[in-house]
């Protein structure tokens, strides 16, 4: 029986990884915390990776 193989992820080139951050909005609550938001990158859709591409393109051969 022959493997098949899970296709190969690629880190996120616009987030490089870093999918989701915390941004602080500067000042504090009146509990003295940091006001923040979540940002998630939008190229991966928060994620981190993006699928594998197929390199070779149809008609592309030499």
């Amino acid at each position: 029986m022959t493997h098949r193989p899970t296709t190969p992820v690629r880190i996120c080139p616009d987030c490089d990884g870093f999918a989701s951050v915390a941004i602080t909005l500067g000042g504090r609550n009146r509990a003295g915390h940091l006001r923040t938001i979540t940002a998630h990158c939008t190229g991966c859709h928060g994620i981190g990776t993006i699928p594998a591409r197929v390199t070779a393109r149809a008609g592309s051969r030499a």
